[in-house]
């Protein structure tokens, strides 16, 4: 037995509550180490107080059943009530060569030791099932297909507040960093029925305040709307329209660090140590300078914090006291005034904890079910215990399917290694809430990735849709725009798309519609991920009685697949074969 490999941590991802009655427990052991883990439960007070009346609860155990494996280890779960709400477990672990021990709060433990099992404090302990520090998943985030706007790049619906210099709307243009093309909010209100009819149910759009840049990352008024793209009311009419359509809002938060044109940071570079601002920002060296370069974007000496080495963005000193009562005015303000549904937090991590834990208490005070979406590109437990984001962009785990599917960096076994262990770094909760995207204004386009491929890219989107977490589909991706990394990734909106542009229209809302339907599978079901013997990848999501699965060829060859169930969505089935890039979901 590999008693080095065995690990537990209580009240963690690893011990939690579901829902008020109910506790997830997990255990993770060395692959293929260990052939039967049961679970030794019960109130603890009942080995004190019950003992003269009731046989003590480690005489009958429950076995967990082993979920998931990645390359080192496996992973065990089990579901368990206890109708006094406190808890006490321990793991009896039984190894293939027959070696048998008891994991508790105190270490290993005979099996027979009867001393030990009847002292409550043996015991791994959930001392009470307290509702208020659960994880609370939004009900509403689980049934979203996501669709993310760049608002200069989608659509210029209103050409007399076009920036002076505004390029000619060209979706075959590269544009370069400072380029404009005059998309609007006017543009977004002009296009909802075309969201609409793609089936995606939630918008998440880049920044919309006021900022001297197209992208807008360098704020200069939280309060307002940037007036190339419109104002307050017509940003009012978007989030009413797209309400009435069954389409929630997510807007993007800037909130660590502010544009160089802003009058907090205008005013220190007016007055130095005098400013009343000077505490907002990290000036290590007053006069707060820079030495211009080349690149706009760039600068290696500024004598203050910033965003990566931009100059146009110093960083916020979210600790200070003001600096927190600004940036929570402005969460909530735009809430209250124009009753947006969720935050997306730019550079989430760089923002300290505290800071975080007030945003999600005053948030949520507003709206129970808001959604709050960090940036972090990383592992971010840290964040996602329940009081400061729901979930995160979940690059870590969209990043194994596509160095699986487009990069080929990985093989389908090293994939399905990784995504387990990054599913059980989570909350089952925690879980359902991440954000799963494949192509962003920070990356790359799909297309691109993929080197055209466009039954690549179906192949890639139909597999990522079936995984636990809310998709995201970036705008023209749904008529397979290409474009490398930015800002490149960011053309404008191609609103004429050919017959191939349409053909992956059709099989993007195919794809929304078979996500939609079946949210609940989806979002609440069981996961299993394995690499058949003839090469297929196949995820099943099985719940309530059904199961539906999804059979992917990663692999240059066709391969003889006997799929089961009711059709849902294929592509590349021939007499009985999966052709490369093919896949087949099913029900049944």
């Amino acid at each position: 037995m590999n008693f080095a490999a065995i690990y537990h941590r209580p009240e963690s991802e690893m011990a939690f509550l579901d829902d008020p009655q109910t506790m997830h427990i997990r255990l993770r052991t060395a692959k293929g180490d260990i052939k039967t883990v049961q679970l030794l439960h019960g109130d603890p007070y009942s080995l004190r107080s019950l003992a003269s009346i009731k046989p003590p609860f480690y005489i009958t155990p429950t076995p967990m059943k082993k979920i998931l494996s990645d390359d080192l280890y496996d992973y065990w779960q089990i579901a368990v009530t206890e109708p006094k709400k406190r808890l006490a477990y321990a793991f009896d672990i039984t190894s293939v060569d027959g070696i048998r021990t008891v994991y508790t709060d105190h270490g290993y433990i005979q099996p027979d030791d009867h001393g030990a099992l009847e002292d409550l404090n043996t015991y791994f302990r959930m001392p009470f099932f307290q509702e208020i520090d659960m994880f609370h998943s939004s009900e509403w985030v689980k049934n979203t297909v996501w669709y993310q706007i760049f608002p200069e790049r989608f659509a210029n619906g209103d050409r007399s507040n076009d920036p002076i210099g505004t390029k000619k709307w060209n979706a075959s243009d590269h544009p370069g960093r400072q380029d404009f093309y005059g998309g609007d909010l006017q543009g977004v209100l002009d296009h909802l029925n075309h969201l609409q009819k793609l089936g995606v149910n939630g918008i998440y759009f880049n920044p919309l305040f006021k900022a001297p840049s197209n992208h807008k990352y360098d704020t200069e008024d939280y309060y307002q709307i940037d007036p190339h793209f419109g104002n307050a009311a017509l940003f009012k009419e978007v989030v009413t329209q797209a309400h009435q359509r069954g389409i929630h809002v997510m807007l993007d938060a800037v909130f660590n660090h502010i544009g160089d044109k802003s009058l907090q940071w205008q005013d220190v570079l007016k007055n130095g140590q005098r400013s009343k601002y000077a505490g907002w920002f990290h000036v290590n060296k007053f006069p707060a300078t820079y030495t211009p370069t080349k690149n706009f974007e760039f600068t290696p000496d500024a004598t203050y914090d910033t965003f990566d080495y931009t100059p146009h963005m110093p960083k916020l000193n979210t600790a200070n006291p003001a600096v927190q009562e600004y940036l929570l005015g402005i969460a909530k303000y735009w809430i209250k005034e124009f009753d947006i549904d969720a935050w997306r937090l730019d550079v989430a991590n760089e923002i300290d904890h505290h800071f975080w834990k007030r945003f999600h208490k005053e948030t949520t005070a507003l709206k129970p079910d808001f959604y709050i979406l960090g940036e972090i590109w990383h592992t971010s437990q840290a964040w996602l215990n329940g009081d400061e984001f729901s979930g995160v962009m979940n690059y870590s785990y969209t990043g194994a399917i596509l160095d699986h599917f487009i990069n080929h960096r990985i093989s389908a076994e090293q994939m399905i290694d990784h995504l387990s262990n990054q599913l059980m770094k989570y909350r089952d909760q925690t879980n359902q809430m991440m954000f799963n995207v494949l192509d962003s204004h920070d990356t790359a386009r799909i297309m691109t990735q993929a080197r055209g491929n466009r039954d690549l890219v179906k192949e890639t989107f139909a597999f990522t849709f079936l995984q636990p977490g809310t998709p995201s589909i970036y705008y023209g991706t749904e008529y397979g725009m290409d474009g490398d990394n930015d800002p490149d990734c960011r053309k404008p909106m191609n609103w004429v798309p050919d017959d191939d542009g349409q053909d992956m229209f059709t099989f993007f809302k195919k794809l929304v519609a078979l996500r939609r339907n079946n949210a609940d599978l989806i979002e609440g079901g069981m996961v299993v991920l394995k690499v058949l013997p003839t090469g297929l990848v196949e995820i099943s999501r099985m719940g309530a009685g059904k199961v539906l699965t999804g059979i992917f060829n990663t692999t240059n060859l066709p391969i003889k697949c006997l799929s089961t169930g009711r059709l849902l969505l294929s592509q590349g089935v021939q007499d009985h074969q999966l052709m490369p890039n093919g896949f087949v979901i099913t029900m049944k």
